[in-house]
């Protein structure tokens, strides 16, 4: 199942809210239409919260169903809100990385997490920890922001259109989930700003296309039923139009 949505009139879904099979974090808003959307639509914990007061919480963590990494901004206060309101078996660690939008250079399922070659090694062993994955240092075909430009869940990933046949082979060997490349939001290639997804649903920017939803649900997996001959063929039919 997916979902179109807006945040203030702002497609950037993924930049907005964090998606994982245990909880749900959206930004904070003026309007509760987009929590009470997610509300709707999802049977788990569903949080509201800012970073350093800021409401862009999917740039700025990472998490899934073991934990939630936040980034040395985050307050105190803002600390004790989540640990308050997230299932008590989640892990949440604040972290002091030098690239603190977290949520820009992770990308992660339940067992793998890709991140920007850069991350410093404490991070990335705080990765490991906190979130039980194993840990590589890998691009997204030319993109280093790999949060930004891709999103995975534990059974596929949705990567930039630029990203190669070559690259997506690899990526697929690296990481074990089957990997697509595709668009958001009428063709953008911010994948990870424009969606979210878990392993049931997935909510993307209001933007996108009927071909784009359809190539995210084959992807990742959320609806049954769709073989892969039918994903080839929408591609195609995406690059095309």
């Amino acid at each position: 199942m997916s979902q179109r949505i807006d945040f203030e009139g702002s497609s950037d879904i993924g930049a907005y809210a964090i998606l994982t099979n245990k909880y749900c974090i959206v930004g904070k808003s003026s309007s509760r239409n987009f929590y009470s959307y997610f509300q709707e639509h999802l049977d788990i914990p569903l949080v509201e919260t800012t970073i350093n007061s800021i409401k862009t919480v999917g740039s700025l963590c990472a998490g899934n169903k073991n934990g939630l990494l936040v980034p040395s901004t985050a307050t105190d206060q803002e600390l004790l809100h989540l640990r308050n309101l997230l299932p008590e078996n989640i892990k949440i660690k604040r972290i002091n990385e030098r690239l603190n939008a977290l949520g820009n250079v992770i990308v992660c399922n339940d067992s793998v997490a890709l991140v920007h070659s850069d991350v410093d090694a404490e991070s990335v062993k705080n990765i490991e920890e906190v979130l039980m994955v194993d840990v590589f240092r890998h691009n997204v075909g030319c993109e280093p922001l790999v949060g930004t430009f891709s999103a995975m869940n534990n059974q596929g990933m949705l990567v930039h259109p630029r990203t190669s046949v070559e690259e997506i082979e690899e990526l697929c060997n690296l990481l074990s989930v089957s990997v697509v490349a595709g668009t958001v939001n009428k063709g953008s290639s911010v994948i990870g700003g424009g969606m979210v997804v878990n392993d049931w649903i997935s909510f993307l920017g209001h933007k996108s296309t009927a071909t784009e939803v359809t190539v995210i649900e084959n992807t990742f997996k959320l609806v049954d039923g769709r073989d892969d001959e039918n994903l080839k063929k929408v591609w195609v039919e995406s690059m095309v139009n």
